[in-house]
């Protein structure tokens, strides 16, 4: 009995299409919002850093005056 029982959880434990196509989108889907998190959080960097540089040029155009 015990093979039987052995067959049974090889079964369970192999992945069906359906569960590998879904676990495929599931993974692209996690990229994709990975993707664009990253994207605007270089947005935001960006932003930031032009911010400082202009408060920067400001700056030393005001003390070379």
């Amino acid at each position: 009995m015990e093979p039987a029982c052995r067959k049974d959880k090889q079964k369970q434990q192999t992945p069906t299409r359906g569960d590998r196509t879904k676990q495929k989108s599931a993974q692209q889907e996690l990229k994709q919002r990975q993707r664009a998190e990253i994207y605007a959080l270089n947005k935001v960097m960006t932003e930031l850093e032009q911010q400082q540089f202009e408060a920067f040029c400001k700056q030393m155009q005001s003390q070379a005056e």
